[in-house]
């Protein structure tokens, strides 16, 4: 449904989308995920022909982005981190207004407009002054603006910013059922909300696809460097921390919540989740140590987010210190594309 190849977009000598690639299948639902100012709004303005690029190639369902923008328009339903609403108007006032615009015959336009309502769920506001509803309606009468004329594809940009745990509960659980009939693209910079929602996940950081895949993929690629285990014993002990720390394969060791409580991190290699725990449980029993509970922890998406974008960071710093021979330089911009 949407293919987009080597994606650059420039302001000035910024770099805001940096030569990114990736490609969304039919009923896909794909988190768009990186934190505030990496890039996410803008390309999806790229996606929706609200922006144009610098250079790169995106089609969705089929049509060029460049070459027939209108087309394009045509299958994408969008929803703006900012909901432009008109708050003088009654809802079914705007949403008939909004189906003139994207071009719904008279004939049509009434069974749209119902549609969208019972969709998004808002039957009980239609003759209400857009205004005086809540955060959460408002939301929602923005997405039934979007699915007016039946979309392929959705577009929502951070969708339940701003609304209390019920109404994003609500949003999330709509969202869900919208992904059975259509492609969806959320960004968000809420990882719980990612996690809930989408099928597979894109994460962005300073305008660069650092990461992408599955959530459980992602965990097993970083699984593959280290896993963890916390080790609960009796007492606030030295002598249990000295003994875990040396215990071959474990990387570090962290007190946790209480003194008493332990982080191990250890490469699995040659080494099991059960062999490791037999290590421990040998060593406890050698140095006179009590386990009261050992147990493994899965890396949350928050988890493998931190940990990408920290080692992307980490990365870029360290390839600036080499290239500067350690000295601080300025950043020469770079030259506009012609």
């Amino acid at each position: 449904m949407i293919k987009v190849e080597h994606l650059t977009k420039r302001y000035a000598a910024v770099d805001a989308v940096d030569d990114i690639s990736f490609e969304i299948g039919k009923h896909e639902i794909v988190g768009f995920l990186g934190p505030n100012g990496a890039g996410k709004s803008t390309t999806l303005k790229v996606l929706t022909c609200s922006h144009g690029a610098s250079s790169g190639k995106v089609t969705i369902d089929g049509k060029d982005i460049f070459e027939d923008a209108e087309g394009v328009k045509t299958v994408i339903g969008y929803l703006p981190e900012n909901v432009p609403l008109y708050p003088e108007l009654r809802v079914r006032e705007y949403l008939t207004y909004r189906a003139g615009l994207k071009g719904i015959s008279r004939a049509y336009r009434n069974d749209a407009i119902n549609k969208s309502i019972a969709r998004c769920r808002i039957k009980d506001v239609e003759h209400r002054i857009i205004g005086q509803l809540s955060k959460g309606y408002r939301q929602r009468v923005g997405l039934a603006d979007a699915l007016l004329a039946d979309p392929k594809i959705l577009i929502l940009d951070e969708p339940t910013v701003g609304l209390d745990p019920n109404q994003i509960r609500d949003v999330r659980e709509l969202i869900k059922a919208l992904g059975r009939e259509r492609t969806v693209i959320l960004s968000s910079h809420i990882l719980p909300e990612v996690e809930a929602v989408c099928s597979r996940v894109i994460i962005i950081n300073k305008g660069k696809i650092v990461g992408q895949g599955r959530p459980g993929e992602l965990r097993a690629q970083l699984q593959q460097r280290g896993q963890s285990i916390v080790v609960e014993v009796k007492d606030p002990n030295s002598v249990a921390f000295e003994t875990l720390k040396r215990i071959p394969g474990i990387e570090s060791i962290t007190v946790k919540n209480s003194p008493s409580q332990f982080q191990l991190i250890w490469t699995p290699g040659n080494n099991s989740a059960a062999n490791i725990c037999e290590q421990i449980f040998d060593a406890a029993v050698a140095r006179g140590f009590k386990l009261l509970g050992m147990q493994s922890i899965a890396q949350s998406l928050e988890d493998i987010f931190v940990e990408i974008i920290t080692q992307e960071s980490d990365a870029a710093a360290t390839a600036d210190f080499a290239a500067t021979d350690g000295q601080a330089r300025p950043t020469e911009p770079k030259e506009r594309s012609k």
